[in-house]
């Protein structure tokens, strides 16, 4: 955190005054005070840029610099769904919030409904601000593909943080795909600095085309810090909301409309990509093309003094991408003399996928598709040596460290590994052709491994349920669940509701730490207490909703409880409920 800087200050009338220069959040509420004592306008002007220059240097995330720009471009509400690595955009709001110092900004049941009160916060004239990571796109993809049909009215932006490498996720999707699929603009920053920039801009184009404006982050980006400067503040606009409801009412004859009046808008918004994006010919090799995008720029960057140097030619002809959609003049125009290019991007080969049906066939295209770049994991400046033509750099294996491996695992203590002794103790009767345990995304999913090596499957969020359903409908006899409290409340209710309408023979165990643990332990949706009225207001039979306390000396109790219900032939619920460790130890003493 910046420190206070005292500067002594002269009136007019000969008086001094000591002012206390504050730190960045209170920095609004001395600029009224400064004409008092100031001999001019000239010298506000210097103690405002003064006051401006000192506090709004940061050293911050990746994920807290977009976070910073949006409430710099006046916020007025964020909503978001954990999942790493985005979490940190909205836990940096949420304290701003809780402190007084920042807009509204909460953790919502899933990214469909966090998106879904962004539309309204802009439908009601106010910035607002959506995050998730990459996976959470595929739950919010109905609001965000049709939110594209709608005349945005205030500024909308989502903030997608890809994980390419799979470092906390089931995949490694890339987001630019589903901007391009709804016809969206999307902006790519390689640094923080940008984080904050595009962040700010993002509001701005959204209100200027009226549509969603996606802001792609990566891991390496979101998780690493770095200084940045920040310019001062825009005040949050009034409530101003939409009247022009046609624009907002997607019945088929309105959308029509809408459908064509997105055709155009993305032809504008090629154009304004073709404005943006960076093309440097002038002096350079062009023979030899380089397209890069995100934190590609980045590697290429840190290898290009030594690539002039091997080549003994000027740089290659370059086209930097940092806002989409693609600009297809620019990239002719890149590659018009080129034999070959190269695509330099995180994640998939977006960019080098569309290439074939831009250029010529004669244009040799190297990238993740034919292997001169690694089609999986992430990029770093190492591993874009080779594509380049330049040798590795010399360095130790990990291999030959013959370090010892360090899976992840449960907590000392945590109350999943007692629910997993139960549940595999009630389990052991079955042969193993006759039990299926399907789980889900969170840190339970650690039960797949040794010592308790309790789950079989991992999908997505809340499918535990319904393929749990589904595996007892083919003949499975004991088929369970393993889904957790957040997971439930995010994806599972739905699942349940199908499972009580036909009664299916599945034992579903929620495992209730009563918080988003893997995460960071943010606070879920509903308190623990609500758990069991909720789910017998979802049609849970009270005889078979069953709560346990999962600790070794009630182990043998929790193993006859867990296998009456797995014997039952109907839906069963079984809450296992204790404190994530981790949570408990963040609380303050009493």
């Amino acid at each position: 955190m910046s420190r206070s800087r005292i500067v002594r200050l002269s009136s007019a009338s000969g008086s001094t005054r000591s002012i206390i220069f504050p730190p960045r959040k209170y920095i609004r509420l001395y600029f009224t005070t400064f004409s008092e004592y100031a001999l001019d306008l000239r010298t506000v002007h210097f103690v405002k840029t003064l006051c401006y220059s000192y506090a709004m240097r940061r050293i911050v995330l990746g994920d807290e610099a977009l976070a910073l720009g949006a409430l710099d471009a006046g916020l007025f509400a964020c909503y978001g769904y954990p999942g790493t690595p985005s979490t940190e955009i909205m836990e940096f709001l949420i304290d701003a919030f809780k402190r007084g110092e920042g807009p509204a900004a909460r953790w919502c049941v899933n990214e469909k409904t966090a998106l879904e009160g962004a539309l309204g916060v802009s439908f009601a004239g106010r910035r607002a601000l959506v995050t998730m990571k990459h996976v959470g796109l595929n739950v919010a993809a109905d609001p965000f593909i049709n939110g594209a049909l709608l005349k945005i009215n205030g500024g909308l932006v989502v903030a997608v943080a890809d994980d390419p490498g799979m470092h906390s996720s089931q995949n490694e999707q890339d987001s630019r795909f589903y901007a391009a699929f709804a016809l969206l603009p999307c902006l790519e920053p390689r640094n923080q600095q940008e984080a904050y920039d595009m962040a700010r801009e993002a509001f701005v184009l959204s209100e200027k085309y009226h549509a969603p404006v996606l802001i792609r982050m990566v891991t390496r980006l979101a998780h690493a810090r770095a200084a940045i400067e920040t310019s001062p503040p825009d005040a949050p606009a009034p409530l101003g909301r939409t009247h022009d409801t046609n624009q907002w009412l997607l019945l088929p004859a309105p959308a029509r409309r809408n459908y064509a009046s997105l055709i155009e808008k993305n032809a504008a918004l090629r154009e304004w990509a073709e404005s943006v994006n960076k093309l440097e010919i002038e002096g350079r090799d062009s023979s030899f093309a380089v397209i890069t995008a995100g934190l590609g720029g980045n590697y290429y960057d840190e290898n290009l003094a030594e690539l002039v140097d091997a080549r003994g030619t000027p740089p290659p002809a370059r086209l930097h991408i940092s806002a989409y959609p693609l600009p297809f003049d620019s990239i002719r125009k890149l590659c018009e003399n080129a034999a070959r290019v190269l695509v330099i991007e995180e994640g998939q080969p977006f960019i080098e996928e569309r290439l074939r049906g831009i250029l010529p066939s004669a244009v040799k295209i190297d990238g993740r598709l034919n292997g001169k770049l690694p089609r999986t994991g992430e990029l770093d400046p190492d591993n874009v040596r080779p594509a380049l033509g330049l040798p590795p750099v010399p360095g130790i294996s990990p291999a030959s460290l013959n370090l010892p491996p360090r899976p992840p695992q449960l907590c000392k203590g945590c109350p999943h590994a007692d629910s997993y002794a139960a549940l595999n103790a009630a389990l052991a009767r079955y042969g193993q052709d006759e039990k299926a345990v399907l789980s889900d995304i969170g840190c339970y999913s650690l039960g797949a491994a040794p010592p308790h090596s309790a789950i079989e499957s991992i999908v997505c969020m809340g499918a535990s349920i319904s393929m749990a359903r589904g595996a007892a409908e083919a003949g499975v006899k004991a088929a369970v669940a393993v889904i957790g409290d957040s997971t439930f409340l995010h994806s599972g209710m739905t699942a349940i509701v199908d499972a009580v309408s036909s009664n299916a023979p599945i034992t579903v165990v929620i495992l209730d730490n009563s918080t988003v643990a893997m995460t960071g332990c943010q606070e879920t949706a509903a308190p623990s207490a609500r758990l069991a009225p909720l789910l017998l207001g979802l049609g849970v039979d009270a005889a078979h909703l069953v709560e346990l306390e999962p600790l070794p000396k009630n182990l043998k109790e929790n193993t006859e409880r867990l296998a009456a219900e797995i014997e039952y032939r109907g839906l069963s619920v079984v809450v296992s409920r204790r404190e994530c460790l981790e949570s408990l130890r963040r609380k303050p003493p009493h």
